[in-house]
């Protein structure tokens, strides 16, 4: 199973890519750390952030696009353009998109801690937070845990 982790921040969804074989998780090599909308005032803009969130994702053969869930209100709540970029990923065709609580992450790791040390990962100091939810979201999936 492939699973692309997603933390959107501002004007760009940050990722990254992990596949589960078995009990055994791989991070592989991609060629986008992010995928950044450049212009948020038109249409086309926004179409062109879906198609090649959408490219990406098809290119390495993505099964499962878990975005990690942010609040609609307080202090940390997420921009509307954030939400924006959430609701373009979530209507890709040909890959399943989940929304996953920060709260499901945290029990999820306790349950299963990750077993290697971040720094270890050779992810930019910046993907921890998708690497988080694509790690968390294989653990639930492979031992199947109901949230």
């Amino acid at each position: 199973m492939k699973v692309c982790g997603v933390e959107i921040k501002s004007n760009e969804a940050i990722i990254c890519l992990l596949t589960m074989d078995g009990d055994v998780f791989d991070i592989p090599n991609c060629r986008a750390q992010k995928v950044v909308l450049t212009d948020a005032s038109s249409a086309e803009g926004l179409a062109d952030f879906q198609f090649t969130f959408g490219k990406l994702m098809h290119d390495y053969k993505v099964e499962h696009v878990v975005i990690k869930e942010r609040p609609m209100k307080g202090k940390f709540a997420g921009s509307a353009l954030g939400f924006k970029l959430e609701a373009a990923i979530q209507l890709l065709e040909n890959v399943t998109v989940e929304i996953q609580s920060p709260q499901t992450e945290k029990a999820v790791i306790k349950r299963n801690p990750i077993p290697v040390d971040f720094k270890e990962t050779g992810l930019k100091g910046f993907q921890q937070s998708a690497f988080v939810t694509a790690y968390s979201f294989s653990m639930k999936k492979h031992f199947k845990i109901e949230e």
